[in-house]
């Protein structure tokens, strides 16, 4: 498998094939890849709301901005990032430390108490804002998979996410939604497969030193 291959064909999909399904198989793969996804401290303050319901992606084009491909794909990731992280949220993390290796409270506990205190000083916004980046980085993550699978997607941040979090009951669940990734199959007459790539060249992209 080339990975740069792969990446060369992937492309933000305009127009997705309404009638293929992403299988059961590939789906799995993506749910893993999320959940295995680098978070900063291992927190993971995000979760991945899986919609495939045709009614409902209809619904959501309204508040996308009218970008068809959510009504058109197999089915819509929604990223969403807890609203809130505190204390409690902090313990449940360590909590599964020690469960899965065993870790003593004696090494867990200062690391703990630290997280705990530098996050009781943040302003509500500056928490959010670190979880969105923590859920950037998932985007990543999935767009990479999912390239490697050959499913299409297309990453979206306009959207309205006060409207997805009411019409998808995400409140429910003290969650709010920052990125939507409709996947799928592209459409064999979506004009923009066919178009090359347009990036930098790579030694205007990176830098060495020394």
């Amino acid at each position: 498998m080339d990975i740069i291959k792969k990446l060369e064909w992937r492309y933000a999909v305009k127009k997705f094939d309404e009638n293929k399904l992403v299988p059961v198989q590939k789906l799995d793969k993506l749910k893993q890849a999320f959940n295995l996804t680098a978070t900063s401290y291992g927190l993971q303050p995000i979760k991945l709301l899986v919609v495939q319901d045709k009614k409902l992606q209809k619904e959501l084009v309204k508040l996308s901005y009218g970008q068809n491909q959510v009504a058109e794909a197999s089915h819509v990731f929604v990223i969403c990032i807890e609203k809130q992280i505190d204390k409690n949220f902090i313990h449940d993390y360590f909590k599964r430390v020690q469960q899965v290796r065993n870790t003593s409270d004696e090494i867990l506990e200062p690391f703990k108490g630290a997280l705990i205190e530098s996050f009781s000083k943040k302003e509500l916004k500056e928490v959010h804002d670190w979880a969105t980046n923590q859920a950037y980085l998932a985007l990543g993550t999935l767009l990479t998979v999912c390239a490697l699978e050959e499913v299409d997607a297309c990453p979206m941040e306009g959207f309205q996410p006060k409207g997805y979090d009411q019409i998808l009951g995400l409140d429910d669940h003290k969650l709010t939604s920052v990125l939507v990734l409709p996947i799928g199959y592209r459409s064999s007459d979506d004009m923009f497969a066919s178009l090359k790539k347009v990036r930098r060249e790579i030694d205007d992209s990176i830098l060495h030193l020394p």
